[in-house]
């Protein structure tokens, strides 16, 4: 049995959300029912959550993938947000904190990888890599969407696999892990500062990227000068406003394309016209706006 220390444990002290819409805190559950371990590495559970619902920040020792399918994830972190619509996926190394929002209704699927250092066995070698360090958004194929829904999602309460379910659960296993490894990265992610006041702006922002047309307007709420919130970005974030500000617009642009929305609509929610909106899809991450808004992928298929 594990010990308290391998417990997803609630994180007080990060609150991701704070301008966010009314949320429906959901409890954890019990990760005893679902730890992988050297007998079952990869385990595989599946909630259906409503729009809205957020799994309060936790942390466990193992590896995590989650993938939705229909709605859009938002992974927050102490330092940065992904949000992540069905045909991606976005892993969380060992021992990261994270809080999870459902953004639309959908099933959330996570995966559970056993480090190798944990008994994880030559399988998840490649965990260990560097790479494999700091989460990440990635494709997900169809072959890794369909390997997904047909992991067992059974807690340790339905009883121990038969010994065909259990030689099924390592090939599908040893599939997602091949899949997870060749899968291309996808730079979808909005970083955070350090700076409370530069924060505070940073998460109004991510509420709301339209609300201000410039800086200046953006700076009045957080009681600093232009001066000193453009120092800030640079210092803390490395970029300017105006770059950082086109991370929160692609992040946001997903989650529009979520509901099946054309892309003139997605510009125009945005505050771009439609040409302006793929140049900007086309400069930052060198694909078309519909190749980047996954409307050219399938669904994940249903349970």
């Amino acid at each position: 049995m594990p010990t308290s220390a391998t417990l997803p444990v609630a994180a007080p002290g990060v609150n991701p959300h704070r301008n966010a819409r009314t949320l429906a805190h959901i409890p954890i559950l019990d990760p005893q029912l679902y730890q992988p371990h050297p007998g079952r590495p990869v385990r595989s559970k599946m909630r259906e959550l409503d729009k809205d619902t957020l799994i309060m920040p936790h942390t466990h020792p193992w590896a995590q993938l989650a993938i939705s399918t229909g709605g859009v994830i938002k992974l927050s972190l102490a330092n940065a947000t992904y949000i992540v619509p069905p045909h991606r996926a976005v892993w969380v190394p060992p021992g990261v904190q994270h809080a999870v929002t459902m953004v639309e209704t959908a099933c959330l699927y996570t995966l559970y990888f056993l480090p190798q250092a944990h008994g994880g066995g030559a399988q998840a070698r490649w965990m260990d890599e560097a790479e494999w360090q700091e989460c990440r958004v990635m494709e997900a194929s169809p072959l890794l969407r369909a390997l997904v829904v047909e992991m067992d999602i059974g807690s340790d309460h339905a009883g121990p696999l038969s010994p065909a379910q259990q030689t099924r659960e390592s090939h599908l296993s040893a599939l997602v892990c091949d899949e997870i490894r060749r899968a291309a990265v996808i730079h979808l992610g909005v970083r955070l500062p350090q700076d409370k006041r530069l924060k505070h702006l940073c998460e109004a922002v991510l509420e709301d990227p339209t609300r201000h047309d410039t800086l200046e307007a953006w700076a009045l709420d957080t009681g600093a000068s232009l001066r000193t919130v453009a120092r800030l970005f640079r210092t803390e974030l490395g970029c300017t406003f105006t770059q950082w500000r086109q991370q929160v617009v692609l992040a946001k642009a997903v989650a529009l394309a979520a509901r099946q929305l054309p892309i003139a609509h997605i510009a125009a929610e945005l505050g771009y016209t439609p040409s302006a909106f793929s140049a900007l899809v086309r400069r930052t991450v060198g694909m078309t706006a519909a190749t980047f808004l996954g409307q050219q992928h399938a669904p994940l298929p249903t349970v």
